[in-house]
């Protein structure tokens, strides 16, 4: 072997020894497998939003789908309930599976993957918003010239040098408020956010499930707010015919009463938590499907009228909408219904609040929640 080839293989030798991976051939059954667990796993995470988080009904549901042939006898199921055991997804206790609380943030974490994959790519940001907030800055890599009262750490330095050599050569160089760079920036918005769901019986009505999707964008919703906006402050709020809070780990339990929809009692039990918080913006996103037809009178009785829109209800609740609009409490209705009678009465509401109203079918629910939570937590400072 030649000097010149010999210090080649050595080189190459010396190369390998410091080599991390190790390159196989490809595993296509591997794939496969990771795949097919990767369905497994959602359909198991969807079954436990339908059951309330009832792990043995939501396995006993995988065990029907097998024997209807739609999952496939290759799948051992026995197989995939000791995996979820041994990753501590779920626990056994008193002769039956409960979710851990690391298999109810996997549930949370598993539905944002979800909801963030139907988004397009450029809503996985956040968005400049119109109205003033508070909160960090983040400079951008845009600039523009100073002007007066603009903050001294936001002036490019070095931009303005060039500018300033570029208008009077090296020689008689001088630096004047003409040259002066500015970089842009935004401010990142500190929000106070309570997310009311309706838990009324309308939800499940007709056949139509309702909200299995509003809990999966609920908890997605909370995921985010948890681990991407720790400033944050987010509340949960379920309203049937009276209004509780719930905690983000009690999501995966909601279910359906036999209730009406008390959306006054909602309201004000939110506005009555966004005024503890300092946040400077405070908002309500409310997702529901239907018209308010109870209210609770001041000793205590339930008045109810589920027929038509009653004016003593829809009065009252409008109200609420009124006190949140000089609270500075802005409420976003996301209306998963396509009736024109309800949709009339949530204009309204929206228009004595100044807030937004969408009105969107459940599979596209959770866009329309995070396109404008995002959209409206940044401004662009000049």
């Amino acid at each position: 072997m030649c000097p010149r080839c010999a210090a080649e293989a050595a080189a190459l030798q010396e190369s390998c020894e410091f080599m991390k991976y190790q390159y196989t051939k490809w595993d296509e059954e591997l794939i496969r497998r990771i795949l097919a667990e990767r369905d497994l796993m959602r359909l198991f995470n969807y079954l436990l939003l339908q059951t309330n988080g009832d792990v043995d009904e939501a396995l006993h549901w995988m065990k029907y789908l097998q024997e209807q042939g739609i999952l496939g006898d290759h799948i051992d199921l026995e197989e995939f309930r000791q995996k979820l055991k041994k990753d501590r997804i779920i626990q056994e206790r008193d002769s039956r599976h409960t979710l851990t609380p690391k298999g109810e943030k996997q549930i949370r974490q598993t539905t944002l993957d979800q909801v963030f994959s139907s988004l397009k790519s450029d809503a996985r940001g956040d968005h400049p918003i119109p109205r003033e907030g508070q909160g960090s800055s983040e400079q951008l890599p845009e600039r523009r010239p100073y002007n007066f009262g603009d903050a001294t750490h936001d002036i490019d330095f070095n931009e303005s040098f060039t500018n300033a050599m570029r208008r009077a050569g090296p020689d008689r160089w001088s630096l004047t408020e003409p040259d002066l760079s500015v970089r842009q920036t935004e401010a990142a918005t500190s929000c106070a956010t309570v997310l009311l769901l309706d838990i009324s019986h309308s939800m499940i009505l007709y056949g139509e499930d309702r909200i299995t999707p509003a809990k999966q964008v609920a908890m997605a919703f909370a995921e985010m707010i948890l681990t991407q906006y720790p400033k944050d402050a987010l509340n949960i709020v379920l309203f049937g015919d009276d209004a509780i809070e719930v905690n983000v780990a009690d999501l995966a339990y909601v279910g359906v009463g036999p209730f009406h929809t008390n959306t006054q009692a909602g309201l004000r039990a939110a506005r009555q938590i966004l005024l503890h918080r300092k946040h400077h913006n405070k908002q309500i996103f409310m997702i529901t499907d239907g018209k308010p037809s109870v209210i609770r009178r001041s000793n205590g009785q339930l008045y109810k009228n589920p027929i038509g829109l009653d004016p003593v209800i829809v009065n009252r609740t409008l109200d609420e909408a009124v006190i949140c609009r000089k609270k500075k409490i802005s409420i976003t209705t996301f209306m998963v219904t396509a009736d024109p009678y309800l949709q009339q009465f949530v204009r309204k509401l929206t228009e004595l609040n100044k807030g937004r109203a969408y009105f969107t079918p459940s599979d596209r629910l959770g866009g329309y929640v995070f396109w404008d939570f995002m959209k409206n937590r940044r401004r662009r400072i000049r």
